[in-house]
């Protein structure tokens, strides 16, 4: 071979591996840059393809290096990232990769999220977490089901116009009760005034128990009834239970003060304060005292009549608490009662009842008021067995 065919050769030769490297080097991305690679798995890549981007915070920082299929059915497509190592500072353990598309129907490509601040760094083969993809099939079932939904909401609104419609010229022209209401002007007419006559009926009730209350507040203050009202000690029961506890408190009293029925009121079964002396060094005390709450805790002997005894009680509680209220200085809030009705063993004065002012010091919670007890009470003392008044007491 001659000189000038061999240096021929020698840049033919040259040339083609010139072009080679070239088409080589063009095809391998960060070449000569520093890399490191990272894997993550998905069950579809949804069409991604080896060289796709890898974006992290949507920059370009990578490709997919290489894509590989499992080897057995149920695990999971494996995905190779080769990834710029500037990214290692923002790429950590807790980073995730998914599978997007450039716009509608654009190029998948990955992007790899943020780690979080404090997490370790990753390393160069480590597997980093995947969400699954979102598949154009899936968005466009899901649109065909909302379509579909849609379709069968217009046309249940459309049967509901045409019943609305239907309806509409029934009433319009005079079917049925509200189109004769609505076309009938007597029948209108008819019902308007009926509805005023029950409208004014209503009133006149109202107007007849206002009348009522008012004339029973009158008789009350009459000088014909007055005297049963001043007789019995008080004129409204709703009174009675105003302050009423359902038992002591559990502390220890601070002070008691103890009187017989027969001291303080005019009768055996009247509430009407006869020796208001007898209550002054209670109410002194009370003024002069500090106190966590005081209780006038009255009860009767085992004779006579439940129901009245408890009523007898309640009335004399609330009548003393009223006059110690009423005429010496001290907080009557912290004054309650308690009407105990019968109790067996009462060792004052079993036939005229007793009357106790039980005072406990501060810091004594105030019991709640239990309208239910005082049934409770009496159904107590119901059950238990009536003692027969002696003679001594029937001669009191």
């Amino acid at each position: 071979m001659s000189r000038a065919a061999r240096l021929g050769a020698f840049i033919i030769v040259t040339l083609a591996i010139l072009a080679a490297g070239v088409f080589i080097i063009g095809s391998k991305e960060y070449l000569f840059s520093p890399t490191y690679k990272l894997k993550t798995q998905f069950a579809n890549v949804a069409g991604l393809a080896p060289g796709a981007d890898v974006e992290v915070g949507g920059v370009h920082s990578g490709t997919v290096l290489s894509i590989e299929l499992p080897h057995k059915p149920g695990d999971k497509v494996s995905v190779v990232l080769q990834l710029d190592r500037n990214t290692r500072e923002i790429v950590k353990e807790d980073s995730v990769a998914s599978i997007e598309t450039e716009g509608l129907l654009g190029n998948q490509y990955i992007a790899v999220s943020f780690g979080s601040a404090g997490q370790p760094d990753v390393k160069d083969g480590d597997t980093i977490q995947s969400i699954p993809p979102l598949q154009m099939g899936e968005l466009l079932n899901k649109a065909s089901l909302i379509l579909d939904s849609s379709q069968q909401a217009v046309k249940n609104t459309t049967e509901a116009t045409a019943h609305l419609n239907s309806v509409s010229a029934k009433i319009d022209s005079g079917q049925g009760t509200v189109g004769a209401l609505v076309n009938d002007k007597v029948l209108y007419n008819n019902l308007q005034q009926t509805t005023a006559t029950l409208h004014d009926t209503m009133l006149q009730a109202q107007t007849g128990v206002t009348d009522f209350q008012e004339n029973m507040e009158a008789l009350k203050h009459n000088f014909l009834l007055s005297g049963y009202f001043k007789k019995r000690g008080y004129e409204d029961a709703a009174e009675l239970t105003a302050n009423r506890i359902a038992a002591l408190p559990q502390s220890e009293p601070l002070k008691t003060f103890t009187l017989t029925g027969k001291e303080l009121f005019d009768g055996r079964d009247s509430a009407k304060l006869k020796n208001q002396k007898s209550l002054k060094a209670a109410g002194q005390f009370l003024a002069q005292n500090q106190f966590g709450v005081a209780v006038v805790r009255v009860s009767t002997g085992m004779a006579g009549d439940t129901k009245k005894a408890l009523e007898l009680t309640q009335a004399r509680a609330m009548v003393v608490r009223t006059y110690l209220a009423e005429n010496f200085g001290f907080d009557d809030d912290l004054l309650k009662t308690l009407g105990a009705g019968k109790q067996q063993g009462d060792k004052l004065d079993a036939d005229w009842g007793s009357i106790e002012i039980v005072i406990f010091p501060p810091g004594t919670p105030v019991p709640a008021d239990e309208p239910a007890a005082a049934a409770s009470v009496s159904k107590t003392a119901a059950s238990q067995p009536a003692q027969t008044p002696t003679a001594n007491q029937k001669q009191q």
